[in-house]
């Protein structure tokens, strides 16, 4: 079994730095997108770590994307990884101390309590970081060095370890599970970087490396392009990795049948400076950029190339990208609060909206619960 410990590269003291010259850091996974979230729905909260030491939670206006006043819980200051299970529990990793942060959402206000028992250890020399839940399922799974945590969420929140786990991966540090809960895929930083590929067992959540795996990155030009932020846009059809190290974003198709993936022509596509947070809504995806850009690209629905849209890139500066459920609205965390911006569903251009930026002291990493209808 691999031993767990610090990544064996850069890329953790890299994305840190990189993450508080910018005030923040995130990604643009987790927000729900099944159907009974998708059509209708009751309320919808934008959930956030903070770098002063907690987890923010502020109601979301599903009509103008507005943010409310925010509350806020204890939690871990050094957070890579934040997910959602179900409407129910919200997690927070700590790899300084190897700990998951637990949260119960209260359903009319959003406010969080801490779940009896949190935080929880992953065991000695643990070092989680990014998270990822299977959508429609109890299912939670946890980035580390050289293998993934699969927990189980029991009815009170706590987490406990499925059969199996941890199970062997490279060194990772950013997850996705695609829509349909059938696989999971990683960012793999082990060099020359690529993506990490597993099925995801539906009766027992237990992890099998798809054939092929890890897939490298196209036309790579360097010893480790890092790869980091990744997402699988809202169809499932294909995957996009941020490439620290050569400011490109890498596409890919998904196998339905096996998962596998394969390159997109065209790829990996220019992506601004350092970007570490992408984020799909609807049709178009977008990233950040350290010289306070953020590039949009509409995704052609037949082939997943990436082309740029019109206003691209657009002059705000963050670190943590998520779109509502919808993909109505954009968000980042900045040193200055939440910004957020209306999507044109036309051409993907952002437009700041009215009280932007939001007051969100020390806003992180982000992720968005849309609470199911009442009575549905």
């Amino acid at each position: 079994m691999p031993t767990k410990g610090l990544p064996p590269s850069s890329l953790l003291l890299s994305l840190l730095v990189s993450c508080f010259t910018m005030a923040a850091c995130g990604g643009g996974h987790s927000v729900c997108t099944t159907p009974s979230c998708q059509i209708g729905g009751g309320a919808e909260f934008l959930i956030a770590t903070s770098i002063a030491g907690g987890v923010l939670s502020m109601p979301l206006d599903a009509k103008t994307g507005a943010l409310g006043a925010s509350t806020s819980v204890p939690g871990p200051v050094m957070s890579l990884g934040l997910a959602a299970v179900g409407s129910q529990f919200v997690y927070a990793s700590d790899f300084q101390s190897g700990f998951i942060y637990a949260y119960s959402i209260n359903p009319t206000s959003g406010a969080l309590t801490a779940v009896g028992g949190s935080p929880f250890s992953l065991g000695a020399f643990s070092v989680p970081s990014g998270l990822a839940s299977r959508p429609g399922s109890n299912y939670l799974y946890v980035a580390g060095t050289g293998e993934i945590d699969a927990l189980t969420i029991g009815v009170a929140g706590v987490p406990a370890a499925i059969p199996g786990s941890p199970f062997p991966s490279g060194t990772n540090l950013e997850l996705v599970v695609d829509p349909l809960g059938r696989f999971l895929y990683a960012a793999d930083d082990d060099p020359p970087g690529g993506v990490l590929a597993f099925t995801i067992e539906s009766t027992t959540g237990a992890l099998s490396q798809v054939p092929g795996s890890p897939f490298p990155i196209p036309d790579q030009t360097v010893l480790d392009s890092e790869p980091l932020g990744i997402v699988v846009e809202p169809t499932g059809h294909f995957v996009y990795v941020a490439l620290n190290v050569t400011n490109q974003i890498a596409a890919f198709s998904i196998v339905s049948g096996t998962g596998a993936l394969t390159p997109v022509a065209g790829s990996p596509f220019p992506a601004g400076t350092t970007p570490l947070s992408i984020a799909t809504a609807g049709n178009f995806l977008y990233a950040n950029s350290a010289d306070g850009t953020v590039w949009g690209y509409r995704i052609d629905s037949t082939t997943g190339a990436l082309s740029p849209v019109a206003g691209s890139p657009f002059p705000f500066r963050a670190a943590g990208l998520i779109s509502d459920a919808l993909g109505t609205f954009l968000y980042g965390s900045s040193s200055a609060g939440i910004a957020a911006f209306s999507i044109n569903s036309t051409t993907g251009g952002l437009t700041p909206l009215a009280g932007s930026p939001f007051p969100a002291g020390g806003a992180a990493l982000l992720t968005i619960v849309k609470m199911p209808s009442q009575g549905g």
